[in-house]
């Protein structure tokens, strides 16, 4: 947290005037009653004020004095209370419903709460009846709580992160969204609008059920530039492409399908020739060691501290797998290269050590590692548990897809990868997971944030789906080798596919289909066009 600006650690991130003016205009009708429960600098109570029509009847809450007083400077009638949002919330007080919430709620993980405010978000849930999680973010129990104030009809419009559509701890924002709302609109930009977010953000529009019986009709409209915003927020609603949310189950990246494509990728996950990656293979964590810099290490710090006997050879970068095999050669290559391709696995008692590794130990006390959580509650401090090799790993983040390594070294590799244990041909599992299928389930099950990196947790890799083929040593060899080249899937991909997916009797045309909607999905992840997509390539 020491290392967090103060805006960050509030998740003071500010909505510019004319997105405020787009998002209460479609909220807030003349004479609404309007909450912002987030007031900030006042962007959203000066847009509701600005808006003609009879006046609306806002309230705001702010929990930093400055901030509130900017906002009160703003309003027109209403007034803008300084308080923490998620203590008014549970407050047992009796309020009328809103007609409508804007703002841009504060985006704050979970651990860098107050442990007050980590107790208030729980309790939303619990108020709520939802599944709760300590992955949760602040602005999940905003936008909860916030939609659970409106009326029947009431309209939420909100700036939140765009991992609303695709992670697990948003999952019971989703559901609630589903169950509570009769069309929920998230309009989806290229471009990165919050730059110091880290991330990219979406903006949210959804309407209350008036009655229970009304179905969810959901829509993702990309948009490219800032020209929806002349057009408005009910054309946006016209040109939107909408479909039954019940449908959408899960994660809401699928929405980003056309209904060709999701009917494809629907016929293809009851294929016989497809199975789950979970079917096929064990997922586990690599080796968390608490410190990967002190525990891994180039071939000069070895010499240098004489740690010959307890170096290990290990990979976890993408920098030290370029293909899909990792063999002695790959592995002597980034000796050579002075990457840190050596694991330190320690167990003695530090008396029973020599004097050089001794000295190399005292490094990491002088660190403050014994302090470090994962250390802490190890005895010695420096001896890391769970250290094993797998057969086939997987890098935990990817920039255009993922892929299996075959290890053929017996490498370790730290949490920043996988260890799979196949339950198949390894060859056959590793030579099948490049094509279209799985890479497209791979974007539609991962979360990304705003610099574009693929990520996926164990749970999520299970879900893939996989056309398992045969694939002997040789075709392996030839894969690593294009892929190691550097020439990008342009280069294997359709190969690929016509391997694996032609014995499914899928058509080139299928084929292509999906490799389009894998790379479109890619793109987006990558807030990168056409030209800069093939440039990429």
């Amino acid at each position: 947290m020491e290392d967090q600006t103060p805006a960050k650690l509030r998740g003071a991130y500010y909505t510019s005037p004319d997105l405020a003016r787009f998002l209460s205009a479609w909220a807030a009708p003349p004479g609404a009653r309007v909450l912002e429960p987030g007031c900030g600098d006042g962007a959203f109570v000066s847009a509701l004020a600005e808006l003609g029509g009879r006046a609306r009847e806002v309230l705001g809450l702010e929990l930093e004095p400055k901030e509130a007083a900017k906002a009160r400077a703003c309003l027109k009638t209403g007034k803008v209370e300084r308080a923490d949002f998620l203590a008014w919330f549970l407050a047992p007080k009796q309020r009328p419903p809103f007609d409508a919430v804007v703002g841009n709620p504060p985006y704050v993980r979970y651990q860098y709460l107050s442990e007050e405010s980590q107790r208030r978000a729980e309790q939303i849930f619990d108020r709520l009846e939802l599944p709760f999680t300590r992955h949760t973010n602040l602005w999940v129990a905003f936008v909860l709580a916030a939609l659970s104030l409106l009326r029947p009809g009431g309209r939420l419009a909100m700036a939140i992160p765009a991992e609303l559509l695709h992670v697990l701890h948003a999952q019971p924002l989703r559901d609630q969204l589903a169950r509570q709302c009769r069309r929920v609109l998230v309009i989806d930009p290229e471009e990165i609008w919050f730059e110091e977010t880290l991330q990219g953000v979406v903006l949210l529009l959804a309407e209350v059920k008036e009655a229970p019986a009304e179905r969810c009709r959901l829509s993702l409209l990309p948009v490219k530039g800032m020209d929806f915003l002349k057009r408005g927020a009910d054309r946006c609603f016209e040109e939107a492409c909408f479909a039954d949310a019940a449908l959408l189950t899960g994660k809401w990246t699928a929405a980003l399908l056309t209904g060709s494509e999701r009917a494809l990728l629907g016929l293809l996950e009851n294929q016989p020739g497809v199975r789950r990656l979970g079917e096929l293979a064990k997922v586990d964590v690599g080796i968390v060691t608490g410190a990967n810099a002190f525990f891994l290490v180039d071939d000069a710090t070895v010499a240098e501290h004489g740690l010959q006997q307890y170096a290990h050879p290990m990979f976890g970068r993408s920098e030290h797998v370029r293909g899909v095999i990792y063999d002695q050669e790959a592995h002597a290559e980034n000796r050579r290269r002075g990457l840190p391709a050596n694991f330190l696995w320690i167990r003695e008692p530090m008396a029973r050590l020599p004097p050089a590794v001794q000295r190399y130990l005292r490094t990491g006390v002088r660190a403050g590692l014994p302090q470090r959580y994962k250390c802490r509650i190890r005895t010695p401090w420096y001896s890391v548990p769970s250290v094993w090799a797998s057969p086939i790993s997987m890098l935990k983040r990817s920039h255009d897809c993922p892929r299996l390594v075959l290890n053929l070294a017996g490498a370790l590799t730290t949490d920043t990868a996988y260890r799979l244990q196949p339950k198949v041909d390894p060859l056959a599992l590793v030579g099948s997971f490049l094509n279209s299928l799985t890479l497209l389930s791979a974007e539609l099950e991962g979360r990304h944030y705003g610099g574009g990196v693929l990520e996926l947790v164990p749970s999520e890799i299970e879900r893939l789906l996989l056309p398992l083929a045969d694939c002997d040593s040789d075709q392996l060899r030839a894969l690593d080798l294009t892929v190691r080249a550097g020439a990008g899937p342009s280069a294997w991909l359709g190969p690929q596919d016509a391997r694996i997916l032609g014995r499914l009797g899928l058509s080139s045309a299928r084929q292509e289909e999906l490799r389009l909607a894998w790379d479109r999905l890619r793109r987006r992840r990558q807030r990168v066009g056409d030209e800069a997509a093939e440039d990429a390539a």
